[in-house]
């Protein structure tokens, strides 16, 4: 592969394009199957709107819902800036809250490719769209529906999507509605997606000038938080590890994988109902924080050997 095509590759990936013709791609699929294989009109009166609504909207809001939890970032912005349980140990400038709010902005983009996507699919479909509207639909202008009663004709409306007659009037009549309900639908469909099109630019736009940041400078910062990320990654699971192992050989006397073993300890029963119990991260006024169950716990008296050291013999 050449260079030119990996540069082209890793600038989409970074841009998020991919991941976002991904996630509209597996929205496409999903309501295909889902349309397909688990929706059925009732074709009743008073069911068919709420029915049809729910396989409109509901998907969309738990896509929605599911965009936004799925999103690290939501946790990290919600931890650090939104959340009250815990009193505030620095104080955080209007220029934190700002990118904080362009960062928030930036993943709720991403958060609304699979919703929006849904909704776009379904009403360019109109499957579930004419099951909603089946009973609304305006019939004063045939004349088969003058001499029939408001209840029936609304009986008759919810069951068209299911309705099959050898009646050529009734049959057009059907068809007709059917077609009017399928424009609406795909009208809708396409002034959804012309919305959320200009939203998305206006968002866009109004994120680059609200950007306390020139263009330089937003791409240096970009791969700054993603190298910061890595390494922090790294350095902590690095660090805990060997916190762990520091704490495993004060409890137990050595550490996994050491041969040497003879200064193995037996923990005593205070010391397995105190590492049992939970641990709370900087907790009061300590300036230590406690990161570890096992090794805070156990009397450092104890690792001497007061309960005695087991000296395993060949």
């Amino acid at each position: 592969m050449s260079p030119t095509l990996n540069d082209v590759l890793s600038s989409l990936q970074k841009s998020g394009t991919c991941m976002n013709s991904l996630i509209a791609a597996l929205t496409m699929g999903a309501q295909k199957l889902f349309s397909s294989y688990t929706f059925g009109c009732p074709c009743q009166v008073g069911k068919n709107f709420y029915y049809g609504s729910a396989f409109l909207i509901i998907p969309a809001l738990i896509l929605l819902v599911a965009g936004y939890a799925l999103r690290s970032q939501m946790w990290t912005i919600t931890s650090d800036y939104c959340c009250s349980c815990v009193p505030p140990q620095r104080k955080i400038n209007p220029q934190e809250y700002k990118l904080a709010c362009l960062r928030f902005f930036s993943f709720t983009g991403r958060a609304l490719v699979a919703p929006l996507t849904w909704l776009s699919v379904t009403l360019l479909t109109g499957t579930f769209y004419e099951c909603a509207a089946s009973e609304f639909a305006p019939v004063d202008h045939y004349p088969l529906f003058h001499n029939i009663s408001s209840s029936k004709r609304k009986e008759i409306l919810a069951g068209f999507p299911c309705y099959s007659s050898d009646q050529p009037d009734m049959m057009m009549a059907r068809n007709e509605i059917a077609l009017l309900h399928r424009y609406q639908s795909q009208m809708l469909g396409w002034i959804l997606i012309t919305l959320a099109t200009v939203a998305v630019l206006v968002s866009y736009s109004v994120a680059k000038c609200c950007s306390p940041f020139t263009s330089l400078q937003q791409y240096y910062w970009d791969n700054h938080l993603q190298n910061e990320r890595e390494l922090f990654k790294q350095a902590a699971k690095q660090h805990s590890r060997l916190l762990v192992m520091q704490s495993i050989k004060k409890l137990f006397g050595f550490i996994p994988g050491n041969e040497d073993v003879k200064n193995i300890r037996i923990p005593s029963c205070q010391d397995w109902k105190d590492i049992s119990a939970p641990t709370f991260l900087c907790e009061g006024n300590d300036l230590r924080g406690h990161y570890c169950v096992l090794g805070d716990r156990v009397e450092e008296e104890n690792e001497g050997g007061r309960l005695g050291d087991i000296e395993l013999k060949p």
